[in-house]
């Protein structure tokens, strides 16, 4: 079989560090690979007026995977300030590279798990272990806004009690993308054996969209009679969350609930910086950092890079349940098993978590720790 085409895109801030520590536990478990670079970033934005650039969506359209670090994002007006100056006065717009990658590769599943470690001192909540399914490619975060309200949307009797002047953000709900995300979340309980699904929702305020959202979980769960379902109004589960998030299981819900929901279970269950996450389609897998690029610490050697390791391991077990490669799953279930027991251990912790450990240092510990374990796979 060939090696796996993967798009490298470490971005910038800590980005390129925690791909490194990344890497080197990849090529030590034997994946075979083939890592093509691209360019993305802030630096991209500010010299080319792209943080995207179309060489590296040209490349991503030829590769089996992604392997994405993290890129700096900053509003408009500050983005349009630090634009070069021949790009200045052009009308150019910063556009979130992550959210075009998701939608131009169809990735609809932005799976995350939130999972408490073990001896984390940062755990707001012991006994965390559920999954956000949140859905990716609509929502929010579709990207159609307007800096006032367009002429022939005037016309559109609801409008009228809109002032002229309102900026508008046009929110997309669809049956296809709502089902799909659902019957994924079904899916992977059943796989897994998990044993309960929330949908999570705002239907009896946002009553078209969130209602046919809803409808859709609700017909997808009653294909699924031996997995426990129920549902909470996103408010709710933001609170439930904090009240006692080891209750849930598995979590599906729309972008932007989802986004917001997956951040704070999981700083409940540790730190953004240890949860991994993965942008996943029916033939395309990106693997991402949860965490942002973190530019006041970039170069310095203090980055945890547990999200990308973590990361990572999701990686293999989604190419080997595509692929039926058991050797990939054993590796997920090895690299998981290692991160946990470092992370557990006060000696071998990074800065964010009271350790004394550098980014580097704790990818090569790693490393050791899975080579002298008899039990870790290869991911071959």
């Amino acid at each position: 079989m060939r090696p796996y085409r993967i798009a490298w895109l470490p971005g910038d801030g800590i980005g390129p560090e925690v791909c490194d520590a990344a890497r080197l536990v990849l090529d030590a478990a034997g994946f075979q690979a083939e890592y093509l670079h691209g360019d993305i970033g802030w630096e991209f934005w500010r010299t080319e007026g792209d943080a995207l650039p179309q060489r590296t969506l040209d490349l991503l359209a030829n590769t089996d995977c992604a392997f994405f670090g993290a890129i700096t994002s900053k509003p408009v007006a500050e983005a349009n300030r630090e634009l070069a100056p021949e790009l200045q006065g052009r009308g150019l717009t910063y556009r979130s590279p992550i959210v075009r990658m998701r939608q131009m590769l169809d990735l609809y599943i932005c799976l995350r798990p939130c999972r408490a470690f073990r001896g984390n001192p940062l755990n707001y909540r012991e006994g965390i272990d559920l999954v956000v399914f949140r859905e990716n490619t609509e929502g929010m975060y579709i990207g159609v806004e307007f800096s006032k309200v367009p002429a022939e949307f005037q016309a559109v009797p609801a409008m009228k009690r809109i002032p002229p002047e309102a900026a508008i953000s046009i929110r997309s709900v669809t049956r296809e993308a709502s089902r799909r995300i659902v019957e994924a979340a079904f899916d992977y309980a059943v796989k897994h054996g998990r044993r309960k699904v929330t949908a999570v929702h705002k239907a009896n305020v946002l009553r078209v969209g969130e209602g046919l959202f809803l409808r859709e979980v609700r017909a997808v769960a009653a294909q699924f009679p031996d997995v426990a379902y129920d549902e909470q109004l996103v408010d709710s589960m933001a609170a439930m969350l904090v009240r006692d998030a080891a209750r849930f299981d598995v979590v599906v819900t729309t972008n932007m609930f989802g986004d917001i929901l997956s951040d704070e279970a999981a700083e409940l269950s540790g730190s953004l910086g240890l949860a991994g996450s993965i942008n996943a389609g029916d033939a395309h897998c990106m693997a991402q950092a949860q965490h942002g690029s973190a530019p006041d610490i970039a170069g310095a050697d203090r980055a945890n890079p547990a999200s990308l390791l973590l990361s990572a391991a999701m990686l293999l077990g989604w190419l080997g349940e595509r692929h039926a490669k058991r050797s990939f799953l054993e590796a997920q279930a090895a690299l998981e098993a290692a991160v946990a027991r470092l992370l557990g251990n006060p000696a071998t912790r990074t800065p964010d978590l009271g350790g004394v450990l550098g980014t580097r240092a704790f990818g090569e510990l790693l490393l050791q720790r899975l080579a002298s374990d008899p039990g870790a796979a290869r991911g071959s």
